[in-house]
């Protein structure tokens, strides 16, 4: 029969099918794939060559290398469906000509790399195709067949997660193998037909002349397995981990052997491994096992044994699983427990300690039945600090303003306080400079945003946006601190051009802002000491009771003319610092008034200098509690009103929180408020 393609009744060749001739050793390479098995026209082609299989793919984390093996997911399937774990026993017959202990001597000068050696030997091999079997097992796992005994050893790697390796007898000169480190220089030329220079730190597999064999990475060229052997040693041994892994990233030679030994194996395995490989041997005919086996231990075994603590194991998970539930759970895993004793299996080496029998215990209690809830005890809640929380409350309130943000550099020109007109003796322009400027632009650390801002608004206003509102909560360096060190403090600048933005429109942003942080006992106030950057009858200090916040107003017209533009720039630098000491307590419910208030307008006559600020400062604590709102409502110059003077109008609500207020007890509190007016300020009612 001839194998035709499915879709298209086309003749196929092993190429087509995507198979080697090892997989299909009656076919020709290079010719028609010619089916020998039992099949006729019309069946399907899959089953036939082995194609219909069902192959699950797991991933292992690198801490369990026993699941790198069939026989490991086996454990873990049977713990998992609670059901009894049949393994098979190897069974050897024997019977091969010759003695071992005559044939094969073992030597092991780097015992500390080589926990245990294990070797059997079969003699008259007959080197063949492996069975069917075997070869879609094997191919189904990724593997390529090669011929019967290497087919074995791979077989057996994957079936029992012990590497193995086939020597040819004729090639181990005076029947000898020693493992040793190489020889600095040494080279060696392995199956894959590339040389590598060894040194020191390599371990080898060698006879008493030369190294046959990179030990658990891959057999030398000069002992594989051809068609013309008749005697081979099975090798079966558990190398140091670490050293395996070095040795073949440093040969950049990663094999499925080095890959299992790096994770660390289990020493016990490896006599279990030689006699299922010597058993396959006899039931596929392969060849004759002589009888005997060279064990070397250099080490004793001692198995792991730790402490069982139900309530340290609780209380690591958070859970509340019965101890009789975690010592059925360690048993089905093969962990023997008696009382508060739990051996560990030899193939489990990642389980060192309490925290490892408490993963066992929550993968089989289900991580799905462990409750969510936060650790118990002193513990740090995640989340923003009071400080985080404030400059987002800032941000928030900018933003919702119509302000949006930027960011800019912390260093500046030293030419940037000539532009907004600090003095060259002005002690504000003590500034860090930088040891590697990127250049003289950008050559100090500065001590005010201001000029930061104006580069911001200057590069808008140049491109032609007709408004721009923009705010940035950026660091600014100041000397003083420890160890010559600068003080980083954060502050709020605000800038803005265009529209409707005038100096009243920036402090009335000012103040919903003081307002959102609940600030008490705003004020804004002339400033003591003229500032230059700003227009001197357009600016402002900014209070929250004792604490100077800032300042806002609109730029000088010198410093615009300075950043080369004719519009009105309006600007407010407020410390953060500041502003986070200021913020009051968060708001409590208060019920709505029951009584009704009652309302009084009042216009005094006072000197043009008092501030409508001092006026309502002075209204409010004279007026005490009953004072609940204060609105100016007109401010008046001219007739009737003498030169130098102004008449200002305010709105007065009174109410008492406990009765209704009488039209008698409004009246008081109003006279007291004028006598107070006309005692500290000299505002007397029009």
């Amino acid at each position: 029969m001839v194998a035709y393609n499915t879709k298209f009744d086309t003749i196929c060749t092993l190429e087509d099918l995507h198979a080697q001739q090892a997989e299909f050793p009656h076919c020709i390479p290079d010719g028609i794939f010619v089916l020998d098995e039992d099949c006729k026209p019309g069946d399907d082609i899959k089953p036939i060559i082995g194609a219909d299989d069902h192959v699950v793919e797991f991933e292992i984390t690198p801490n369990r290398p026993d699941c790198l093996s069939v026989i490991g997911l086996a454990r873990e399937v049977a713990a998992t469906f609670d059901q009894p774990l049949n393994l098979h026993d190897p069974v050897v017959k024997g019977g091969g000509p010759g003695s071992l202990a005559e044939l094969l001597d073992v030597e092991t000068p780097a015992s500390d790399l080589c926990p245990r050696y294990t070797a059997r030997m079969v003699r008259n091999v007959k080197i063949a195709p492996s069975p069917k079997w075997m070869r879609e097992r094997l191919r189904s796992m990724g593997v390529r067949p090669i011929n019967n005994i290497v087919d074995i050893t791979n077989y057996v790697m994957l079936e029992y997660g012990q590497p193995m390796h086939a020597f040819d007898y004729r090639y181990v000169k005076g029947g000898k193998i020693i493992v040793r480190r190489a020889e600095e220089g040494e080279k060696l030329t392995t199956l894959d037909g590339k040389e590598h220079v060894l040194n020191a730190n390599h371990l080898v597999i060698a006879d008493e002349h030369r190294a046959v064999g990179l030990a658990g990475i891959m057999g030398g060229e000069n002992s594989e397995i051809v068609s013309d052997t008749t005697d081979v040693v099975f090798e079966s041994a558990c190398f140091d981990g670490t050293c395996i892994r070095k040795g073949a990233l440093a040969l950049g030679m990663r094999t499925e052997a080095s890959a299992k030994f790096e994770k660390g194996l289990d020493p016990m395995n490896t006599l279990p491994a030689v006699q299922r490989a010597c058993e396959l041997v006899e039931m596929l005919g392969a060849g004759e096992v002589v009888d005997g086996t060279i064990d070397i231990l250099n080490y004793v075994p001692q198995p792991r044994v730790l402490k069982l603590e139900p309530d340290r194991i609780n209380g690591l998970l958070g859970t509340d699983v019965a101890e009789s539930e975690m010592v059925s759970i360690l048993k089905k895993l093969d962990f023997q427990v008696e009382g508060d004793q739990v051996t560990v299996p030899s193939w489990r080496g990642d389980v060192i300690g309490m925290a490892d029998l408490a993963e066992e215990v929550a993968r089989f209690h289900g991580y799905n039945n462990i409750p969510v809830t936060l650790m118990r005890g002193q513990t740090t809640l995640g989340g923003y600090s009071r400080e985080e929380q404030v400059e987002r409350q800032l941000g928030s309130m900018c933003r919702a303003m119509g302000y949006d943000e930027i960011i800019t550099y912390s260093f500046i020109s030293p030419t940037c306080y000539d532009k907004i007109r600090w003095t060259a003796d002005d002690p504000r322009r003590a500034s860090f400079k930088i040891l590697n400027p990127l250049g003289e632009d950008t050559s100090i650390m500065r001590t005010t945003v201001l000029p930061s801002m104006l580069e911001i608004l200057t590069r808008n206003y140049n491109y032609r946006n007709q408004s721009a509102r923009l705010y940035e909560v950026g660091r600014i360096y100041l000397p003083g601190g420890e160890d010559g060190l600068a003080v980083e403090n954060k502050v709020l600048s605000m800038g803005a051009y265009g529209g409707d933005m005038d100096f009243y429109t920036l402090k009335g942003a000012v103040e919903a802002i003081l307002q959102d942080l609940r600030a008490e006992d705003v004020r804004f106030e002339v400033p003591c000491v003229p500032n230059p950057s700003y227009h001197p009858g357009r600016v402002a200090d900014v209070y929250a009771g004792d604490r100077r916040i800032g300042v806002l107003g609109q730029i000088h017209p010198l410093v615009a003319q300075n950043y080369g533009v004719d519009a009105e720039f309006y600007c407010a630098e407020l410390d953060f610092n500041q502003l986070l000491l200021s913020k009051g307590a968060d708001p409590e419910y208060v019920p709505l008034p029951k009584f009704p208030s009652v309302t009084r307008d009042i216009a005094v006559v006072c000197e043009e200098k008092i501030t409508v600020g001092q006026l309502e400062d002075c209204i409010r604590s004279a007026g005490g509690k009953l004072i609940k709102q204060v609105s100016l409502f007109d401010i008046y110059r001219g007739k009737g009103v003498d030169e130098g003077k102004k008449s200002v109008a305010f709105s007065l609500v009174l109410r008492a929180d406990d009765r209704s207020l009488t039209g008698e007890e409004a009246d008081a509190d109003v006279k007291k408020v004028l006598e107070a007016l006309a005692s500290q300020l000299g505002a007397v009612l029009r």
